[in-house]
């Protein structure tokens, strides 16, 4: 038993040694997108880039990325803002023409572009 509680922390060090091991705070913010909302953007982006495992790989990364730059909040924002605008009628055109909706939806662009560099080009 001694023996395996030594295994235990020899494996705890070694972790901590290789920075597996992020800081609480860190790994609630990028870990704060639910499954289902992860799955959906993981469906979508291969819709829209092919349904290969390839693709999906490069899709659940994009999403990772995406999570560790953009909070979960900010992103139902900007995702909610760019449905709203596609509809018609003079709600819609509140969501098109108004300053504060334009940068909510530009931090999910710049976050998503940042997302496809890493994950498509990198």
């Amino acid at each position: 038993m001694t023996r395996r509680l030594a295994d235990l922390g020899g494996l705890a060090a070694l972790v901590l040694a290789l920075g597996l091991a992020a800081s609480p705070g860190r790994a609630a913010e990028e870990n704060d997108y639910p499954t289902d909302a992860r799955v959906d953007y993981v469906f979508a982006c291969m819709a829209a880039n092919g349904q290969t495992r390839e693709n999906m790989q490069k899709c659940a990364c994009s999403l990772d990325q995406l999570a560790a730059i953009l909070p979960y909040d900010k992103y139902v924002q900007a995702s909610t803002i760019l449905s709203m605008r596609q509809g018609v009628g003079n709600r819609a055109n509140e969501f098109r023409s108004t300053k504060v909706f334009d940068d909510k939806v530009a931090d999910l662009r710049r976050a998503q572009a940042e997302a496809e560099v890493r994950c498509y080009r990198g």
